[in-house]
C-alpha cells in the first residue's frame, strides 16, 4: 500500500525542476489514487470538487476547516505523491490562518493553497464579488509565513481575486494591475507559488508570467474564463503547475449519469472497470494477505 503523501520538501524539488507539472485536482482518496497511478507527480485537493463529492454543495465557503481536514487525511493516507491543499481564505483571521497552516500540515498535506477573496469566498470563475483589502491580504499571508517558520512545513500557494473583484468597480486594466501588485507582495513576503486567478486571455497570463518572479500556477478550468492551453505551452510562458481542478469530477459524474441511464434501460454500462481492476485499486489482494497469513 502507498505511504503517507509526499512531503513539502519533495514538493520544492518538483518546482525547482524547469518544466510545468500537470497537476489534476482529486477530490477523495480513490481519485487521488487514480492520478498517483497515471504517473502525475503531485495533485491537488480541489475545494470544489470536495464541497460538491462530499455534501453535494456548490463552493461558496460552507464547508467547515473540519470537513476539509477529513477529506484531506483520507487523500493524504492514499497516495505517496505531494498534495496541495486548498485552505480558501485560511478559515478567519491571521490566528486562525496559522492554525489552518499547523492543521494542514499535520494533516499530511505538503502545501496550502491561500486566497484574498472576502469570506464566505466562492469559485473564482463564478463571478467573485470582493477581495479583503491589501492590509488584511497582506496580513493572511505573513501568517501562513510566519506558522511555516514556526514548523508548519508547507509549500504555500497564494492566490489573488483582485482580477475578477475589481474589474467592475475599477476597470480591467486597474484590476489587473492590482492583482499583479498582491502578488509580487506576496513572492516578497516569502509566498512559494503565485496564482493569478482567472485571467481573460493570453495576454494577461504572459503579463502575470513577465511581471511576478517565483512559481507560478494556472488554472485550467473547462468551460470557465482563463483560456484552456496545453502544458508544453504554459511550460513555455513561465508557470510550473497547470491545475486541472474539475476535469476528473466532471468526467466522473458523466460516467456515473452514463450508467445510471444504461440501467435504467436493462443494459450494463459497457464502460468501466472490471472487478479485478477495481480490487486492484484499491489494494484488495494486499489487505487479505495482511489478514489471513500464510
Amino acid at each position: 500500500m502507498p505511504q503517507r503523501a509526499g512531503s513539502a520538501e519533495q514538493l520544492h524539488t518538483l518546482l525547482e525542476q524547469d518544466t510545468c507539472h500537470l497537476m489534476p485536482c482529486c477530490f477523495d482518496a480513490l481519485s487521488a489514487r487514480l492520478v498517483e497511478q497515471a504517473g502525475c507527480a503531485l495533485t491537488f485537493m480541489s475545494g470544489f470538487s470536495v464541497a460538491a463529492a462530499r455534501a453535494g454543495l456548490p463552493d461558496t465557503g460552507l464547508l467547515t476547516v473540519t470537513e476539509m481536514l477529513d477529506q484531506g487525511r483520507s487523500i493524504c493516507d492514499a497516495v505517496s505523491i505531494p498534495v496541495i491543499g486548498d485552505g480558501d481564505t485560511g478559515h478567519g483571521n491571521a490566528a486562525n490562518v496559522q492554525r489552518t497552516m499547523h492543521q494542514f500540515a499535520k494533516a499530511g498535506f505538503a502545501g496550502i493553497m491561500l486566497e484574498d477573496q472576502v469570506a464566505p469566498k466562492r469559485c473564482g470563475h463564478t463571478g467573485v464579488k470582493a477581495v479583503v483589502d491589501r492590509e488584511s491580504a497582506i496580513a493572511r499571508i505573513q501568517a501562513a509565513v510566519d506558522a511555516r517558520n514556526q514548523g508548519a512545513d508547507l509549500v504555500i500557494v497564494a492566490r489573488t481575486d483582485a482580477r475578477s473583484a475589481l474589474a467592475t468597480s475599477h476597470g480591467d486594466e486597474a484590476a489587473l494591475e492590482e492583482a499583479l501588485w498582491r502578488l509580487k507582495t506576496f513572492a516578497e513576503l516569502g509566498a512559494d507559488v503565485l496564482f493569478l486567478e482567472a485571467p481573460r486571455n493570453e495576454q494577461e497570463m504572459l503579463r502575470f508570467c513577465d511581471e511576478v518572479s517565483g512559481k507560478r500556477m494556472a488554472n485550467m478550468l473547462e468551460g470557465g474564463i482563463t483560456p484552456l492551453l496545453s502544458t508544453e505551452r504554459l511550460g513555455a510562458m513561465g508557470f510550473a503547475l497547470a491545475a486541472y481542478p474539475l476535469t476528473l469530477l466532471s468526467s466522473a459524474a458523466f460516467a456515473m449519469r452514463q450508467a445510471l441511464v444504461d440501467l435504467q434501460s436493462g443494459k450494463t454500462p459497457e464502460q468501466m472497470l472490471s472487478f479485478e481492476e477495481m480490487k486492484t485499486l484499491v489494494g484488495f489482494d494486499c489487505y487479505l494477505e495482511r489478514a489471513d497469513p500464510a
